[in-house]
C-alpha cells in the first residue's frame, strides 16, 4: 500500500444520518448482517453470572486520534483533485472530528464544500453507534446525513436494526425508513419492530413509529398505525402493554396508560373493561421528593352489573376502593408515616383482585405515625385503625382504632451493670358498633367498651455478664388504668378500673467452651445450661375490655418470658421454674454458628387462673370452656421443647422443633424446615408442619381449627440454564387429603424476550378457617410476555413468586 495522505479541514459537522422518506404500508427493510459485523463479541469464558446475552456489543477503538476543536482530521491512500475543485479520496479513506468517524473505500467533496458523498461499503462510528451502508450523503455545514441500505447498532441500548434509509437530523435524532427496531442478538429475530417512518430520539429515549408491525419469528403478529417506545430504561408517557384476563362467561381486558409528570412523579391510568361487571377506572400516581414520598392509587366502577343470584349480590351498587400510602422524615431522628385505605364492600377484592398472587386483601390500614428517637428516650403518637374486609361484618368483629396512641419509652445504664428502663402508653380506644345489638353475655359486655387505656412500665434491674456466664435479675411494675364507655348498653361493669402488679424474673446461665475436630475441620464446641425463675401474681381481670390481648401459644421463646399474652389488656399469673440446655458448634476462623441444639421445660409452681376472661377464681374442669383451656391452666411442667439449627454446608440448612406432652404422652407441635440454596440460582424448600387441635389460643372463634393439622409444603425454583426459571409450589393438607394450593410455571429470560406462564390452584376457606364445608376452589393462569425495550403482555408476578418460594429472586423481565 502507498503512503497515507492525511490533513485537518474545518467544515465538516456532521457525519452520521438518514433521510425523509415514506415507504409504503407493508415496509420491507434490507436484510440484517452477520454478527461479526455489527461490533458484536460472544462472551466466552469471561460470561457474567448475571449476564443473560450470550454476548455484548463493544466498540472498537477510533482509528484517528481526535483532532483539535471542531477540526476534521483524515487519512487516505490517495488524494486527487477533479474538474472545478472537486476532491476525490480513495483507497481506505478515514475521517474523523470529536466522536464520529467515518471509514470508506471513496469520499467524493464538491468545490462548495457544502456537502460529502461516500461510497460503500462503509463504517460510521459516532458516541457507541455504529452504522454500516452502501453509500452516504452529508452536509459538511450542519449535523443532517443519510445512509443508503443502513444496518445500525445503539451500544449501551443493546439495540440493532437495519434500514433502506437512515438519516440524522440533527443532534442525537435519526429517522429511519422502511426500518427495524429489535433487542435481539445479532443473527435472531425471534422479535422486530417493522415500520415504514420510524423516529429515534436518543437523548430523550424515545423512539416513535408509523404504519408499524410486530413481527414474531418474520411473523406479523400485531398491527399500530402509530407507535411510541422506549429506547433505555428512562421513564416515558404512553400507552402501555394491555392486560388480559378469560374466563369460561367473562372477558376482563385493562388498557393501563403511564404518565411521566416530572423525574420525581408518575401516574398511571387504567381503563379496565369487565363483560360481565361493567367499566371500571383505576390510577396510580407516585412522588418522591428528597425528604418525602408516597403514592395513592384506587379504583371504581359505577352501577355493577354483578349476578344478582350471587351472595352477597351488588348489582346496581357502585362499588370502589382508595388506599394512600405516604412517609417521610423531618430530621435524622424524626420520621412520619401516613397511610388510609377504604374499600365500598369486603368483597371488593374477592371480586376484582389486585394482582396475581392478591386475590383478595383481609384489611384496609389507616395510620398517622410519628416516631422521634433520640439518645435516651423514644417517642411515637400515632392514629390507627382498619377497615376490615369480611362482608358481612358483624360488630362483635370491627376493630378498634386507636384515637390517638402516645408512647414514650427510655433506658438508661450504669457502667455497674445496673439498668433503669420506662416504658408508658396512653390509648383512646374506639368502633363503630351497636352496643344493644351484641349478645347479651359476659364476653360481650366486655367488647361493648370504648375506652382510654394508661400504661406504665417502669423496670429496673442488673445484667452481670462474662464470657463464662451471666446473671440477670429484673423487677418490673405494670400500672394501667381505664376509663370506659359502654354506650346505649344495659350493664353494671366498673366504668374506671386499675390495675398494678410486679413482674419479676431472674435469669442466668453458665458457657462451657471446647476444641473440637471434625472432618478435619476445627471448631468450637458449647454447653450452655440456663435457668430463668418469673413471678406474676394473680389479679382479678374480669371487668377489663380486650382491647389489643391475645394469649401466646408456647414455643422456645415462651421458656424465657414472663408475659402469657400480648398487648396490656391481661397480665397472666405466672410461678414458673424453666430449665435449658443449649449446645453450639461454632466455626473456628470465622465464629460462624454451624449446628445449634436446644432442649428445654418449664415447670408451674402455681396453676394459671387468669385466661382471656381474667376470673382469678377459675379452679374447676366446669369453670372452663374446654379441657384444652382447663389443662393449659392447670398442667405442672410445659411441653417439653426441643429445637435444632444446622447450616449442614453453604448451600443447605434445616431447622426443627418438637414441643412433645411428656404426661399425656403426645406431640403438641413439630415443625421441619429443610432449603437449599445454590449459588446458581437454585432453591428447594421442604417444610412439614403438626400442630394439635387448640394448639394456639390466640386465633379467633372462625380461625379455630377443629382438627389436627398437618401439613406439608414443598416449593422449588430451578434455574435449567441462564434465562430458563422453572417454579413450583405444592400446600397439601394431609388432613383432610387435600391440596391448599398448587403453582407451577417457567420463566425464561434472556436480552431479546421475557417469558411468565404459571398455573395456579387453591382453596379459599371463605373466612371460615373452622370449617371445611364452605371451602371452595380457585383457579387461574398467569402469562407475561415482554419483549425487551418494546414492553410487553401481562401483569407481573416476581413479588407473590418469591414469597411462595422463599429464597427465590427472580431476575426482572424488563432487564436488558
Amino acid at each position: 500500500m502507498g503512503k497515507r495522505h492525511s490533513w485537518t479541514w474545518t467544515a465538516l459537522t456532521g457525519l452520521a444520518g438518514a433521510g425523509l422518506a415514506s415507504g409504503p404500508l407493508s415496509a420491507a427493510p434490507p436484510e440484517s448482517l452477520p454478527a461479526a459485523q455489527l461490533d458484536w463479541q460472544p462472551w466466552g469464558e469471561s460470561r457474567p453470572a448475571d449476564a443473560l446475552c450470550r454476548g455484548r456489543y463493544v466498540m472498537p477503538d477510533y482509528r484517528l486520534p481526535p483532532p483539535p476543536g471542531e477540526k476534521v482530521a483524515s487519512e487516505s491512500d490517495r488524494v486527487a483533485s477533479g474538474e472545478e475543485g472537486e476532491t476525490r479520496l480513495d483507497g481506505e479513506v478515514l475521517l474523523r472530528r470529536g466522536d464520529a468517524q467515518l471509514e470508506a473505500p471513496r469520499v467524493r467533496v464538491p468545490a462548495s464544500r457544502e456537502t460529502a458523498y461516500a461510497e460503500g461499503p462503509l463504517t460510521l462510528r459516532d458516541r457507541n453507534l455504529l452504522v454500516r451502508g452502501d453509500a452516504a450523503e452529508f452536509s459538511l455545514n450542519s449535523d443532517a446525513a443519510s445512509i443508503d441500505t443502513a444496518h445500525y447498532v445503539a451500544h449501551e441500548q443493546r439495540l440493532r436494526g437495519d434500514a433502506v434509509r437512515l438519516a440524522r437530523l440533527d443532534g442525537e435524532r435519526y429517522r429511519l425508513t422502511e426500518a427495524s427496531f429489535t433487542t435481539c442478538e445479532p443473527d435472531s429475530d425471534l422479535w422486530r419492530l417493522v415500520g415504514n417512518d420510524i423516529l429515534l430520539d436518543r437523548e430523550i429515549g424515545v423512539g416513535t413509529a408509523k404504519h408499524a408491525r410486530l413481527e414474531v419469528g418474520k411473523v406479523p403478529v400485531f398491527y399500530w398505525p402509530w407507535v411510541r417506545f422506549p429506547l433505555d430504561e428512562r421513564r416515558q408517557t404512553g400507552f402501555l402493554w394491555p392486560l388480559l384476563g378469560l374466563s369460561a362467561d367473562s372477558l376482563d381486558y385493562a388498557q393501563p396508560f403511564y404518565w411521566n409528570i416530572a423525574p420525581d412523579q408518575d401516574a398511571t391510568i387504567t381503563p379496565r373493561v369487565i363483560s360481565d361487571r361493567g367499566l371500571l377506572l383505576g390510577g396510580e400516581y407516585r412522588y418522591l421528593f428528597e425528604n418525602h414520598g408516597g403514592q395513592i392509587e384506587g379504583a371504581y366502577l359505577a352501577d355493577d352489573d354483578g349476578d344478582p343470584d350471587d351472595e352477597p349480590s351488588y348489582e346496581g351498587e357502585d362499588r370502589w376502593y382508595l388506599d394512600y400510602r405516604h412517609a417521610g422524615r423531618l430530621d435524622a431522628r424524626t420520621r412520619y408515616r401516613l397511610r388510609y385505605g377504604a374499600a365500598s364492600d369486603g368483597s371488593y377484592f374477592d371480586d376484582f383482585g389486585r394482582d396475581f398472587g392478591e386475590g383478595d386483601t383481609a384489611y384496609m390500614a389507616r395510620l398517622a405515625q410519628i416516631d422521634h428517637r433520640g439518645d435516651t428516650w423514644r417517642l411515637q403518637a400515632k392514629a390507627q385503625g382498619y377497615q376490615k374486609l369480611d362482608d358481612p361484618l358483624l360488630d362483635r368483629d370491627k376493630p378498634f382504632y386507636r384515637l390517638p396512641s402516645l408512647t414514650a419509652d427510655a433506658r438508661w445504664f450504669q457502667d455497674s451493670g445496673f439498668y433503669q428502663q420506662w416504658r408508658s402508653n396512653v390509648t383512646y380506644f374506639w368502633r363503630d358498633v351497636d352496643e344493644a345489638a351484641l349478645p347479651d353475655t359476659e364476653r360481650f359486655d366486655r367488647e361493648s367498651a370504648n375506652g382510654t387505656r394508661l400504661h406504665l412500665a417502669p423496670a429496673t434491674g442488673w445484667r452481670w455478664d462474662e464470657s463464662w456466664g451471666y446473671l440477670e435479675p429484673r423487677v418490673e411494675w405494670l400500672a394501667t388504668a381505664y376509663q370506659l364507655d359502654y354506650g346505649e348498653r344495659e350493664t353494671d361493669r366498673d366504668e374506671s378500673l386499675t390495675r398494678s402488679m410486679p413482674v419479676a424474673s431472674v435469669d442466668g446461665g453458665l458457657v462451657f467452651e471446647r476444641e473440637l475436630a471434625l472432618g478435619g475441620r476445627d471448631y468450637r464446641q458449647t454447653l450452655e445450661p440456663r435457668i430463668n425463675y418469673a413471678y406474676v401474681p394473680a389479679r382479678d381481670q374480669t371487668e377489663f375490655p380486650d382491647f389489643d390481648t391475645a394469649e401466646r401459644a408456647f414455643s422456645w421463646n415462651q421458656l424465657w418470658s414472663p408475659f402469657r399474652f400480648s398487648g396490656s389488656d391481661r397480665v397472666g399469673d405466672l410461678n414458673r421454674v424453666s430449665l435449658g440446655l443449649e449446645s453450639r458448634l461454632l466455626a473456628d476462623e470465622s465464629g460462624r454458628e454451624r449446628v445449634s441444639i436446644g432442649l428445654g421445660q418449664a415447670y408451674y409452681l402455681e396453676d394459671r387462673s387468669i385466661d382471656m376472661d381474667g376470673d382469678p377464681d377459675k379452679s374447676e374442669r366446669e369453670d372452663y370452656a374446654s379441657f384444652n383451656d382447663y389443662y393449659r391452666a392447670t398442667r405442672k411442667r410445659s411441653p417439653l421443647v426441643t429445637r435444632a439449627d444446622w447450616q449442614i454446608t453453604e448451600e443447605w440448612r434445616t431447622r426443627w422443633q418438637w414441643l412433645y406432652d411428656d404426661h399425656l404422652d403426645r406431640t403438641e407441635s413439630t415443625s421441619l424446615d429443610l432449603q437449599y440454596r445454590a449459588p446458581a440460582g437454585h432453591v428447594l424448600n421442604l417444610g412439614y408442619r403438626w400442630q394439635i387441635e387448640g394448639f394456639d389460643p390466640a386465633e379467633e372463634d372462625e380461625d379455630v381449627v377443629t382438627y389436627n393439622r398437618e401439613e406439608v409444603d414443598l416449593s422449588f425454583a430451578l434455574k435449567a440454564s441462564r434465562q430458563v426459571d422453572l417454579i413450583g409450589r405444592l400446600l397439601y393438607d394431609n388432613t383432610n387429603d387435600r391440596a391448599l394450593e398448587q403453582l407451577a410455571g417457567v420463566q425464561w429470560n434472556d436480552c431479546c424476550y421475557g417469558l411468565q406462564l404459571v398455573w395456579r390452584e387453591w382453596i379459599d376457606d371463605n373466612d371460615t378457617a373452622n370449617t371445611i364445608e364452605d371451602d371452595q376452589t380457585d383457579r387461574g393462569i398467569f402469562l407475561r410476555f415482554v419483549f425487551k425495550g418494546l414492553g410487553g403482555v401481562g401483569g407481573d408476578a416476581d413479588g407473590y413468586f418469591q414469597q411462595a418460594i422463599p429464597g427465590y429472586r427472580s431476575a426482572s423481565l424488563d432487564r436488558l
